[in-house]
């Protein structure tokens, strides 16, 4: 982690600087520690994530502009067990990695798969929750496949998991696909909507969010080869941040306590 450094004067008066060093001075904190850089306290802990992909973290701007989700509510009580007071901080998705390396953030959920590449810069914890993919079409539309996705243009989220599975369609399957990255889910969404995009790849979960606000929206599950890898926390390269929440996730799996958030936020189909 990329560490921030402070130094106070320098007392020649050794009593002056006993008494300093008896009172612990926010000076005297070990910034080594695992605060991001961007916060000199080692209890407060900076989480990226990419507040765009309800429900595991969106931002409600009728109410505010707190970030909210399934995964912010995951770290909290993660960091709240740890004792550390978790920040979640919108960084754009293909951002996040090099976030955690350039230590903008201390960890990262944003429904992340760790596929091979990230694991090459980052590590992840174990899984905490395993979703599907969905194409997502307007109403009428005859692509309920990826084989039909061939000669049309679709959307993707760039860096994620489905901007991979849409580009292996094009180089393994020889699909003839245009396409499209952007950074944002709505964005994509809004594309598909006004007729740009034929269709877009997205994860089944947020997909039902959108579907439920898009009455002329459909979506079609990729059966086949699409469980995915499940989403997990990602770690800066040897942070012993990691073993910690690991830890402390394994128990909230075991007592029920990740079931609970998956209920609140998706619903009792997505729990079995």
């Amino acid at each position: 982690m990329k560490l921030k450094r402070r130094f106070g004067l320098v007392f020649t008066s050794v009593i002056l600087a006993g008494v300093l060093t008896a009172c612990g001075t926010s000076d005297d904190k070990d910034e080594s520690s695992t605060g991001s850089s961007n916060d000199t306290d080692k209890n407060v802990l900076i989480m990226g994530t990419s507040a765009d992909y309800p429900p595991f973290e969106f931002v409600e701007t009728a109410t505010g502009e707190e970030i909210k989700g399934f995964d912010v509510d995951l770290a909290k009580a993660l960091g709240k067990k740890l004792g550390y007071e978790v920040k979640p901080k919108d960084i754009d998705f293909n951002g996040l990695i090099p976030a955690l390396e350039n230590g903008q953030a201390d960890l990262v959920l944003a429904g992340m798969t760790p596929t091979p590449e990230r694991i090459k810069t980052v590590d992840f914890s174990d899984t905490y929750y395993t979703s599907r993919n969905m194409i997502i079409t307007k109403k009428g539309s005859d692509i309920k496949t990826p084989a039909d996705l061939e000669g049309k243009t679709v959307g993707v989220q760039l860096a994620s998991i489905q901007e991979g599975l849409v580009t292996d369609l094009v180089k393994e399957e020889k699909l003839d696909i245009k396409v499209e990255k952007l950074n944002r889910i709505p964005e994509i969404v809004q594309q598909i909507i006004s007729g740009r995009y034929d269709a877009a790849v997205i994860e089944d979960t947020v997909s039902k969010g959108y579907l439920a606000d898009n009455k002329e929206l459909v979506g079609s599950l990729i059966e086949d080869g699409s469980e995915e890898a499940g989403s997990a926390i990602a770690f800066k390269k040897d942070s012993k941040l990691k073993d910690e929440f690991n830890e402390k996730l394994k128990e909230m799996k075991e007592n029920g306590e990740v079931e609970k958030l998956v209920l609140k936020w998706f619903g009792d189909g997505a729990a079995k």
